[in-house]
Order: structure tokens, then sequence, then C-alpha cells
């Protein structure tokens, strides 16, 4: 972990839906964070708790209704809609808990897909996506479709994905809500692998406090608030 470079810099984070409507709701209620390159943060939490939609503003799928974000040090908030969903695409890898492979394309061109916006030739987006499927040990089911594979396949499938671009953040959303015990902690293992041999600063969002004690500091959030943040050994 480098303490010099912060990568994720939320101060005072608000988030309202349907302002100025009689229903106005209020989610998440000036949330301040640092993360740091390298780092392996889970932010935990029940249910409404609102880490799904910090979620969404750390992966910029959305935008705060105020405060500021400074991701790798450019201000989001000054960013056009179009260039953030650049730097999205370059800076952020996503996995999901449901997966999110198109069905009607292999794992190959599943892992190979997010390289096509940013103009990578045939060849090298194969080559790159097969060498990212032997990272997590799936290089043997390249040809196979989504229908073809279990359920840690898929998972591992959309690791290799999220890592197409390189990006500096991997942002996991509860990755292992859909496996049983033995598979995800595999996926745990590979995410652990790539945050200690690849330097991947990793955002696991989680409700499972057992896998968020496996990562460097666990946030959890309340009602909208980061209440604790624990650093672990």
């Amino acid at each position: 972990m480098n303490r010099e470079v912060k990568i994720i810099d939320m101060a005072n984070i608000v988030k309202r839906y349907y302002i100025g409507q009689p229903n106005e709701l209020e989610i998440l209620h000036g949330i301040s964070l640092e993360i740091f390159e390298g780092e392996f943060v889970s932010i935990v939490g029940a249910s409404g708790s609102g880490k799904s939609t910090l979620m969404n503003i750390i992966g910029l799928l959305d935008r705060p209704t105020e405060g500021s974000y400074y991701l790798n040090g450019q201000d989001t908030m000054e960013t056009k809609d179009k260039d953030l969903s650049k730097i999205r695409n370059k800076k952020i890898g996503f996995v999901f808990q449901n997966f999110n492979l198109i069905p009607r394309i292999s794992a190959l061109g599943n892992v190979a897909l997010p390289m096509m916006y940013g103009k990578v030739s045939s060849k090298e987006r194969n080559e790159r996506a097969m060498n990212l499927l032997k990272v997590v040990d799936m290089e043997d089911r390249a040809s196979h479709n989504p229908n073809e594979l279990s359920g840690g396949q898929k998972q591992r499938v959309a690791i290799a994905r999220a890592m197409a671009n390189d990006p500096d953040i991997i942002l996991a959303d509860e990755p292992t809500g859909a496996l049983d015990t033995k598979t995800g902690r595999n996926v745990m293992d590979i995410f652990h692998r790539l945050n200690e041999e690849r330097g991947k600063t990793i955002v696991l969002i989680t409700h499972n406090t057992e896998l968020a004690e496996e990562t460097g500091r666990i946030l959890t959030m309340t009602d909208g608030r980061i209440e604790v943040a624990n650093g672990n050994t």
C-alpha cells in the first residue's frame, strides 16, 4: 500500500433522490472517505445502509448531490458524463454478485469486450483476454459460454473481465454472495493475489463480516453514514 497516493478522496458526500418533491429522500449523509493506492478495503452494512449507493458513486455510475470526489487526483464533479464513462472504463473494474456476463459470447469474448472501447486490436484483445483467464485459472474454459460454466467459474471470468483494461481499482459488490463457501473462498483468494502480487486497489462491498475481516480496513455503514473504520493487521 502506498499512503502517499490517495486514489479515492471523498468529502461530505450527500445523495438525495426526488429533490424538491414531498417524498425527497436523503440516502447518504455527508460521507468522507479516503482510500490509498494498493489498499484492500471492505465496506460492510445491512441492506438499506447506503453501501450500494456509495458503491455507485465510487464507481462513477452515479453522481452525488453534494460534496467532492477526486479519483486519482481528478475532480469527478467537474467532469462531463462522456468523460466519466471513459475514466470508468479505464480506471475501474467491476465484479458483481450476479456476474453480469453476456450469455451469447464465450468466456474469452466476455473478457475481451471492455478492451473494444479502448481501440485495442482484435489480436491483442484476445491475447490479453487469454492471459487474464490464465490468471484466474480459466484458460481451459475460454471457448465456453456462461451457461456452460458453474457459478464460481462465471465469477472468475468476471474478475478476469474486470482486469481487462488494467484498472487502478477493482470494485467488487457482494462477489461471493451467489456462491457456496468453498467457491467463495477461491474467489477471495484471487482478490488477495491481485492485491498482493499486482498491487490492485480493491474495494469489497459485503454484508459478510468474516470476509471483511480478511481486508486491511473495514468501513461499517449504518443509515447512510460510515460509523467505524478499523485497520486490520
